[in-house]
């Protein structure tokens, strides 16, 4: 039996951002790109962006969504409670962020709101300003 071409693919990939102030939207998407190639996947791929809530007025988060034809939803720290077991926090992020960590929490928390089974995709990637995890989660069938 051959899938037809309409079928949805059973798991998805949200990406998750996290950013020093005046991140570059060129950054990001650097980052971005360079982190779903790792796992041979292209922007194509994504359902979603994510970040902490204190990313709010970050121009190059909203451009990159933009250019992405993505949503970006913002998460509050106390929102990422249930998913931070899974990252490795440090005092610096909790002090700027009110989270320990960010990408990792972030992207768990908008695979868990867009489907079930949420998982990390490997290890978050960094760039000079920036960071990225992806995460994915199967479409939840109705």
């Amino acid at each position: 039996m051959t899938a037809s071409h309409l079928d949805p693919p059973a798991a998805m990939v949200v990406a998750s951002l996290g950013c020093r102030r005046g991140c570059a939207q060129d950054e990001l998407l650097d980052l971005l790109t360079h982190s779903l190639a790792r796992h041979e996947l292209t922007v194509d791929n994504l359902a979603g962006l994510a970040s902490i809530a204190q990313k709010r007025d970050e121009t190059g988060l909203h451009g990159l969504a933009e250019h992405l034809g993505l949503e970006l939803v913002f998460f509050a720290p106390e929102q990422l409670n249930t998913y931070q077991a899974m990252a490795i926090g440090n005092s610096l992020t909790l002090a700027a962020t009110g989270s320990p960590a960010v990408a990792e929490p972030c992207a768990l928390a908008l695979a868990a709101r867009m489907g079930a089974s949420p998982c990390l995709l490997g290890e978050k990637n960094r760039s000079a300003s920036a960071t990225c995890a992806l995460a994915t989660f199967d479409r939840e069938l109705a």
